[in-house]
């Protein structure tokens, strides 16, 4: 851990509430990030702020220290409704939001303000029930959020704090209509502080902090992480070498903390269960993994109970996990902005790290994006052969979920297995005795064995035939006629019978 990080502004020098700067001393903080340098000054006096900075720059503790002191410094608005929140924290994932609240734990333990957190996948019993307790700052991701909302658990009429965290990602993840349904059910811009940070402040960010607040201030922190305090490296192996390349640099990491992204969850489960099978300690983070279980597995990474952590982009923003001492890029991304953000998951808080991608044949192309948003082009290492692991033990990659997924599917709604013996046609009955043929046409018509044909007429006569049409048509005149049945109109769309 370093300081070059921090700036010379110390936090004792800032007009923030005491109650505030004793939660900042029990955590060991002294110096400011220039983040927290350009914005607290401006956010302690009132002021919007739009902020851009990168992940593990120290935003969350300058939007946490602005929104805390602010409450402390002003009386509770008062409010007709049940449960009203005094600032509102919106994040986009729900592993930031628990960051948000543990990271904001420290600076509220000298004040008599509460914390609560919203977010899916578990616990929605018990968040409400916390909620409805009363809670000074809410934290959490929009559709929770909105769903307790709508219940009434809380009410937002008398909100003093807005705080959008990641706002480029709300984008990203469609967040941004329900962001500006929280909007129109809080005070007017003016009568409340509006901090919001992101990464990148684009001209969708602007527009919604030009929408939703109050002449704020642009602050930016250009990101020099990518250059300064990570080593970045490349390896280009084929589609086959790349597993065994990844246990050797894993092997050879020995108990370092690493983070291994990939693009598609299928190839997350195939990873994990090459390194299981070659006796690797690691965890899996996806989409579908139950929140308790990510909650379980997050700790356990932090803990060094396991040392390699293989992650979707899921796991790319938001989370700050200390001492993770390189990144590999086992897929390149598709975006050359989540290259940024996925390795810096390594370097933060000013310490150094290691970032390897893998350049395969798949995601080769991606690299040209990428070096062209960075500005820099990445060292490349050709020579791989001692890096490969050795005599790797393949796995059983039967077992996989999302093999058992594709066979499920393949049973409900896929192609079915035809019986033996069957063609895609209705197989002939054998005999005419196992089914009954169902009567077509003309049940009057004459039996095909009783019908003339065209020999039967060539051997008749003339005279024969014409003697047969005279017959029946002396028959047809003989036939009496049924008279024609009139209706009557009755109401509109029924027709009724004549009688008679």
């Amino acid at each position: 851990m370093t300081d070059t990080h921090l700036s010379d502004t110390r936090f004792a020098e800032l007009a923030i509430h005491p109650d505030v700067q004793k939660g900042i001393d029990a955590t060991g903080f002294e110096f400011c990030t220039p983040i927290q340098a350009m914005t607290l000054p401006l956010a302690l006096e009132g002021k919007d702020i739009s902020g851009q900075a990168q992940t593990g720059t120290g935003k969350t503790a300058a939007f946490l220290i602005a929104c805390l002191h602010r409450l402390l410094t002003n009386k509770p608005k008062e409010s007709k409704k049940k449960n009203p929140v005094r600032a509102l924290i919106v994040a986009p994932t729900r592993e930031l939001a628990i960051q948000i609240l543990e990271d904001g734990k420290p600076l509220v333990q000298f004040t008599d303000l509460k914390l609560g957190i919203a977010y899916g996948g578990t616990d929605y019993d018990k968040q409400r029930k916390h909620i409805e307790e009363g809670v000074d700052v809410l934290i959490g991701t929009p559709g929770r959020i909105i769903d307790y909302f709508k219940q009434g658990v809380f009410a937002l009429d008398a909100l003093e704090v807005i705080v959008l965290d990641e706002a480029d990602r709300m984008f990203d993840l469609g967040f941004i209509s329900d962001i500006r349904y929280l909007f129109r059910a809080m005070p007017a811009p003016e009568e409340r502080l509006n901090l919001l940070f992101s990464a990148t402040l684009s001209h969708r960010v602007a527009e919604l902090a030009y929408e939703h607040m109050s002449e704020p201030e642009v602050v930016k922190i250009e990101a020099e992480i990518t250059a300064d305090r990570i080593d970045q490296i490349a390896y280009m192996p084929s589609n086959e070498e790349k597993i065994p390349l990844l246990m050797g640099l894993i092997q050879k990491a020995g108990d370092d903390k690493g983070v291994v992204f990939i693009n598609t969850k299928h190839m997350a489960e195939k990873i994990e269960a090459w390194l299981n099978a070659n006796n690797f300690s690691c965890a899996l983070l996806s989409g579908d993994v139950p929140q308790k279980k990510r909650e379980k597995l997050l700790g356990n990474f932090k803990d060094g109970k396991c040392n390699i952590l293989i992650a979707t982009d899921v796991a790319a923003r938001g989370l700050h996990i200390p001492d993770v001492n390189y990144v590999v890029n086992f897929d390149l991304p598709t975006d050359a902005e989540d290259y940024v953000h996925r390795i810096g998951r390594t370097a933060r808080a000013g310490a150094s790290g290691t970032a390897i991608s893998l350049i395969c044949e798949t995601y080769a192309m991606n690299i040209v994006d990428i070096e062209e948003y960075i500005e820099h082009s990445i060292p490349v290492n050709r020579d791989i052969s001692d890096l490969i692991f050795k005599d790797p033990i393949k796995p059983d990659l039967s077992a996989l979920r999302s093999n058992r997924k594709r066979d499920d599917r393949k049973g409900k709604g896929g192609k079915k297995d035809k019986p033996e013996g069957r063609s895609k046609h209705r197989a002939k009955s054998d005999s005419s005795d196992e089914r009954v043929r169902r009567e077509k046409g003309n049940p009057n018509r004459v039996p095909k064995e009783k019908r003339r044909t065209r020999d039967d007429d060539a051997a008749q006569t003339a005279e024969q035939r014409e003697a047969a049409k005279v017959a029946a048509m002396e028959k047809r005149h003989q036939d009496q006629q049924k008279s024609p049945r009139i209706p009557l109109r009755g109401r509109r769309g029924h027709e009724i019978p004549a009688i008679g």
